[in-house]
């Protein structure tokens, strides 16, 4: 008998169908000499300080370096601390039944980093020293996975996965338990999260948003003429930018006077525009955030959900190609999507046995190769599972044609001594934006001001009338505040933004955290309270402004220290870096960024000392998030946050003196509709909304 352990119930259900493991169990399914089984997600965890017997935080515990490393249980987090999360455990020792009662074990979770990890922990948390074999598999369909099971992999091969999964997760350990509790000690016991990750990732929001609310806008004018020339209206703009309106007034005055130009430069370049790449997931969560509205956590949600029902292949990618061994399959993928009639007019547009190879190239496909559908044609799907899907259809047919060929004029004409550009650009071959019949997108286009414009033919020394001249008001504008689609791009591109030369080229392409990580690095700053949402903008709040300011300085915000901790991580995959010698380093930087973060002066808010409304005798704890009575006898507890607003300490200060907070607006109820309400403290100590005239 067999063991296998799937990543999700979902993916364990569809192995056991295709092994004829029908039997169903407790956790569990059997039959044809299989036992299929299925964490969920992370069962196995770190310990955390208590379970080293340190309790609280202190300052004398730190920096604290466990050796070795406890492995636990999944623990929820509660108000009095952490407790046993009762449903992994139920399933753990599901696990440990089945395993007993099999000779060896196929591990079957997601391949990849985290996939690996899951298994390894649970397997070293039970003790267990049983042979397995690895399934390497980037889609759900019967092929795929029959096949992988033809292709079970050694589990010895994945030891570098493993060891670089693990040093992950122990750097992220000692970097977030430590800087969080030396930030919490310095700031009072007031907590403030801090990670390897995360706080980069926070410091790169406010660097952009502190550039946009600091920026100085300034008027500028520009002069724009009106030109016809063998029937064909088109435009001119001065080169030269002024100051001065009465100034740019006077020189409109004497062009207008002049009423000609003469062309003094004619530039034409033919420009080839590459097709683009298949997706890997961060490019997937650009496109979803730009055209969807879509965060980055949603689009990998649907994606997961697309991947599950056998739709695509595994989203979890960084790489945009594929390996020479699969381009046999491409064309029944394109005949598949032919047979779609939304896809029908695209495809025309391909020719078959001519396909372009571009997205083809063995060195540069990671765990994964980029997106693409599957041979399954989806049924069902939800409107955003769709958009989805026909992203990554519509990109697979874009990356298979050719590039598209543009003729691109750029003239120069001079009016007195003033300079004048006129630009153009007229499509040769459409090529791949054929495929969606977008012939300009400034997304895609190198030149950001092109505009696709026929224009005449122009030599050296023609005369051109000016039929019009127009004086344009305008004003520089401020750096623009991060989309999710522009966060995801600054921490791709995170080494690029490095000062150094030398050390930018060779942290060019790493960037901070990886394709899988990214969504949820945003999800924990939202969770925070460090960031919020603001139409499609990401701005910080004021204590997210205000952990960036006390760390701006300080190493636990470099993003090139995370950056090259990206590319160790990688080389501990590879078996080019001893996982001990990284964490050895960890250890060092983290005793670092403790006695820094110590050293910090936090001014404290001024608190008042208020009593228990319940006890009446005890004064209340009052921190971030929560109001509580220092009795644990008595145990009353506040939460700040109420439908998404966090109360002030002005109206907290309210609801405990008089029972009633002034008027909230915008508070968000659980459909999304907003409304304002009073909250008032009724006589059992627990709150309720008041909504004065209004029901």
């Amino acid at each position: 008998m067999k063991a296998i352990i799937a990543e999700k119930p979902s993916v364990a259900r569809e192995i056991a169908q295709l092994l004829g493991a029908h039997q169903k169990k407790d956790g569990y399914l059997s039959g044809n000499g299989y036992c299929v089984t299925w964490a969920l997600g992370h069962l196995i965890a770190l310990g955390m300080p208590e379970d080293y017997g340190i309790r609280g935080f202190n300052k004398v515990s730190l920096p604290i370096f466990p050796n070795p490393f406890i492995l636990t249980p999944k623990k929820l987090k509660k108000i009095k601390g952490y407790e046993p999360d009762l449903s992994a455990l139920k399933q753990l020792n599901t696990i440990k039944q089945v395993i007993n009662q099999c000779s060896s074990i196929i591990v079957a979770t997601d391949a990849g980093r985290e996939g690996e990890l899951i298994f390894r922990y649970i397997y070293y948390y039970l003790q267990c020293n049983k042979p397995f074999e690895r399934l390497w598999i980037s889609s759900l369909t019967e092929k795929a996975i029959h096949e992988g099971f033809k292709n079970l992999q050694p589990g010895d091969t994945f030891e570098g996965l493993y060891e670089a999964a693990k040093a992950r997760s122990e750097a992220d350990w000692l970097v977030g338990i430590n800087a969080t509790q030396a930030l919490t000690i310095a700031g009072n016991q007031d907590v403030y999260s801090l990670g390897r990750v995360q706080t980069p990732t926070l410091a790169l929001i406010c660097q952009r948003f502190l550039q946009h609310q600091n920026f100085t806008k300034q008027k500028y004018f520009q002069i724009q003429l009106s030109h016809r020339k063998e029937y064909t209206d088109f435009t001119s703009l001065s080169l030269l930018q002024w100051e001065e309106k009465k100034q740019t007034e006077q020189i409109q005055k004497s062009i207008e006077r002049e009423g000609r130009a003469v062309v003094e430069d004619v530039s034409i370049t033919t420009v080839k525009e590459q097709s683009p790449l298949l997706f890997d997931l961060t490019e997937l969560q650009k496109e979803g955030n730009r055209k969807l509205g879509l965060s980055a956590d949603e689009v990998l949600k649907i994606a997961q959900s697309l991947y599950e029902k056998k739709f695509i292949t595994y989203p979890r990618t960084g790489s945009k190609y594929i390996p020479e061994d699969l381009w046999t399959e491409i064309p029944e993928l394109v005949r598949i999507l032919n047979t779609n009639d939304q896809f029908k007019s695209a495809i025309s547009t391909l020719k078959f046995g001519n396909f372009n190879k571009r997205i083809v190239n063995d060195v540069k496909v990671t765990d994964h190769h980029g997106l693409l559908i599957t041979t399954k044609t989806p049924s069902a799907l939800s409107a955003t599972e769709k958009a989805i899907y026909d992203m990554i259809a519509y990109r697979l047919l874009e990356s298979l044609s050719h590039a598209c060929t543009k003729q691109v004029s750029h003239i120069i004409i001079k009016v007195h001594h003033y300079e004048f550009q006129i630009k153009g650009s007229k499509i040769l071959n459409k090529g791949w934006r054929a495929i969606k019949r977008i012939l300009s997108d400034n997304e895609n286009s190198n030149n950001k001001n092109e505009v696709l414009t026929e224009l005449p033919e122009f030599k050296i020394g023609d005369e051109l009338k000016i039929s019009k001249t127009e004086l344009l008001e305008k004003v520089t504008q401020p750096p623009k505040l991060f989309t999710e689609a522009d966060l995801l791009s600054a921490m791709e591109n995170a080494g690029r933004s490095i000062e150094n030369k030398e050390e930018q080229k060779a942290l060019s392409n790493i960037g901070i955290g990886t394709p899988a990580t990214r969504a949820s690095i945003i999800e924990t700053l939202l969770s925070r309270n460090y960031i919020i949402r603001k139409s499609k903008t990401l701005h910080p709040t004021d204590k997210g402004l205000q952990v960036y300011n006390l760390v701006k300085d300080k190493k636990i915000a470099n993003v090139q220290m995370t950056t090259e901790w990206e590319i160790a991580l990688d080389k501990i995959e590879k078996g080019e870096l001893n996982r001990n010698q990284f964490i050895d380093d960890i250890q060092h930087y983290t005793a670092e960024i403790t006695n820094e973060l110590l050293s910090i002066h936090i001014p404290q808010e001024n608190i008042p000392e208020l009593k228990c409304p319940k006890c009446q005798h005890h004064h209340l704890m009052i921190k971030d998030k929560i109001v509580k009575c220092h009795d644990e006898q008595c145990n009353w507890i506040f939460f700040r946050t109420i439908c998404g607003i966090q109360l002030t300490l002005k109206d907290l200060i309210l609801l405990l003196t008089q029972n009633k907070t002034s008027l909230i607006k915008n508070m968000k109820s659980k459909s999304g509709k907003k409304f304002d309400a009073f909250i008032i403290l009724k006589n059992d100590f627990s709150t309720s909304f008041e909504f004065g005239n209004k029901n």
